[in-house]
């Protein structure tokens, strides 16, 4: 007898299922190398120290030592304990098949992970992120106090299991300034100092420029590269956008204007969310630069100021945002419109990190089916993402504090959470969140 589609789809989740437990053997195993590798750097050091301590036994033992150079011999330009260690380093990296560099970087990650971020260790043991989320967790910790790191990592870790890679280095980088006893005006100062543009050789004739700079110009920057690209593409136009951005740099890097005279007046829009306290001077809080994340506040307020209005978008009933407008019209309002590209920043598929300006806004519940244009029916999605609806039986809801439940037609969930979370007035006591089948197969932005 042919099993039903519902069977099939059981069928399917068990090689998803399978997937998903060989993809957890592997960070398992990172878990237990991290183990190995400190406790090896550890019993290197002992030994290291037990050879030094019998070294200058010997020394007090013996005739004393001349001065200078000794029958001719050099004197050494490494003290023991620097010797020990560079032959640890040297024979890990040969038994591992491993250039030095990464041998030392894998040898502190492993002594980070066993001494100072015990929780993503066991988070790699059960298999639940793998070694690239956790190098994502390290590379911030490493810039935090002792004191802060508890707090930091249990923050990470609730989310890290359903992000990707590069969501989660996006919240980490977040989180780290939030932890960071530092403040971001005296960081950003120092940091500013080290603006650069690097060339970097590439394989096949190419090459890169890497531009180093305050976060809100070098946003602003690839905006207007974005928009200028935008305003060239059309039905004859065969180069995707991403090529685009780049004949765009081209020219105005070499000549200050585009081929086809774009580049006067246009300019990038910068959207940063500034707390009113920081806006009226009365705190340091950092503002949120839209596709960034925190910004020191001098450079907030500066944006404020030169910003020709203000959208309020403030958590506080009186304020008039606007979250709804029922079923009185399809089409998003500007303020609202405004209100979910604060919330989401992106396309709210998960993992995807398109920004929210090249996406369409979505009715979760079809309006066809009596869906609302308010906030919690609404998300940003790539202009693909709806078409699916009449293909598969994907859905997702939405929870109260803007996160995304996706679930898949074999059952399996995952989470999209906002990049700003704004509480929404006025919700209805008891409102449920709307689901729709997806398809088939006191802060003040400017």
């Amino acid at each position: 007898m042919k099993p039903s589609y519902s069977e099939q789809l059981e069928s399917l989740g068990r090689h998803f299922d399978a997937s998903r437990e060989t993809q957890a053997e592997s960070p398992r195993v990172d878990a237990r190398l991290a183990e190995q590798v400190d406790q090896a750097r550890r019993f290197a050091e002992t030994l290291a120290r037990n050879a030094a301590q019998a070294a200058e036994d010997k020394a007090r033992e013996g005739p004393p030592a001349l001065s200078g150079i000794t029958a001719g011999v050099p004197r050494a330009r490494w003290d023991a304990a620097t010797v020990a260690e560079r032959e640890f380093v040297t024979e890990l990296a040969c038994t591992l098949r491993l250039p030095v560099r990464s041998t030392e970087t894998l040898i502190a990650e492993s002594q980070t992970l066993m001494n100072e971020l015990p929780a993503t260790r066991a988070a790699l043991q059960d298999g639940s992120i793998t070694y690239r989320h956790a190098q994502v967790i390290m590379n911030r910790a490493w810039s935090l106090p002792a004191k802060a790191l508890a707090g930091f990592e249990e923050a990470l870790l609730k989310s890290a299991p359903h992000l990707t890679v590069a969501n989660l280095k996006d919240k980490a980088r977040i989180m780290r300034e939030r932890q960071h006893p530092e403040s971001i005006t005296a960081r950003h100062q120092k940091s500013v100092a080290d603006r650069k543009v690097i060339f970097e050789p590439e394989a096949d004739g190419m090459a890169s420029l890497h531009w180093f700079d305050s976060a809100e110009k070098v946003k602003a920057g690839y905006d207007r590269l974005t928009v200028m690209g935008m305003s060239l593409q059309g039905p004859n136009e065969t180069r995707t956008l991403t090529q685009l951005r780049a004949d765009v740099f081209e020219d105005l890097i070499l000549d200050g204007v585009t081929a086809s005279g774009v580049g006067k007046g246009i300019r990038g829009s910068v959207h940063v969310t500034v707390p009113v306290m920081t806006l009226l001077g009365h705190s340091e809080a950092p503002g949120h630069l839209e596709g960034y994340g925190p910004i020191d506040p001098d450079t907030a307020r500066e944006i404020a100021a030169r910003a020709p209005g203000f959208i309020r978008i403030l958590t506080h009933p009186e304020t008039g945002a606007v979250l709804s407008v029922g079923r009185t019209r399809y089409k998003v309002p500007k303020e609202l419109r405004r209100y979910l590209r604060v919330r989401d920043e992106t396309c709210r598929w998960p993992g995807c990190r398109r920004a929210a300006t090249q996406c369409d806004i979505d009715h979760t519940l079809d309006w066809q089916f009596d869906g609302l244009t308010e906030h919690d029916n609404l998300a940003h999605l790539c202009p693909a993402d709806p078409a699916l609806k009449s293909e598969t039986r994907c859905t997702y809801a939405h929870n109260p504090d803007g996160t995304l439940k996706w679930t898949s037609p074999t059952g399996r969930t995952s989470l999209s959470e906002p990049a700003t979370i704004i509480r929404p007035p006025g919700k209805r006591p008891g409102s449920k969140p709307t689901v729709r089948p997806l398809a088939s197969g006191d802060p003040a932005p400017f």
